[in-house]
């Protein structure tokens, strides 16, 4: 999934072994190319939105976090290492409520937003919810394309669970 700017992984084949030994059981982007090129416009969407990269980064690794997805996990926060991101602050991304003025304002709103969107089929999208996030830090599109991103990596998260993806495990992080 979104390895650089794209969402399709080229490495991985239909007969790869995955980092647990597990065989990689769908091959999404030769079996269906064309709907895997269709995420990845809208990823391209998300990245050309004006929303600031890094805000998109710390959404994508929440969203995989709370959909337990060790590759997207994995990748995400290697991504933002290699982009300066400090370590204190991604390994409390999942405490954000209560990690202080560690996530600014913006990025707290992003993440809460990023939660209820995610977990959609337990909570509902509470209309508070929908005003206090927008009331917070964002315009209506700045919303709207907040969404899509999120929407768009909980869709990657659960074609890299289905397809047997497996996480980087065993190499360096730095």
């Amino acid at each position: 999934m979104f390895r650089g700017s794209s969402l399709v992984s080229t490495t991985n084949t239909a007969s790869d072994e995955g980092a647990k030994g597990m065989s990689r059981r769908l091959a999404y982007t030769q079996i269906a190319p064309a709907g895997v090129k269709a995420l990845d416009a809208v990823y391209g969407y998300v990245m050309q939105s004006g929303l600031p990269a890094a805000l998109v980064d710390l959404v994508y690794l929440r969203v995989s976090q709370i959909n337990n997805c060790a590759y997207c996990l994995d990748m995400h926060t290697r991504e933002l290492l290699k982009k300066g991101q400090k370590v204190e602050k991604l390994a409390l991304v999942q405490g954000w409520a209560e990690a202080g003025n560690l996530f600014d304002e913006r990025e707290r709103a992003a993440l809460a937003w990023a939660e209820t969107v995610t977990r959609v089929a337990e909570t509902g999208v509470p209309d508070e919810a929908c005003r206090e996030a927008a009331r917070a830090v964002f315009e209506e599109r700045q919303l709207v394309d907040l969404t899509i991103a999120i929407g768009v990596m909980n869709a990657c998260n659960r074609i890299a669970s289905c397809s047997g993806d497996a996480c980087g495990a065993g190499g360096s992080i730095e």
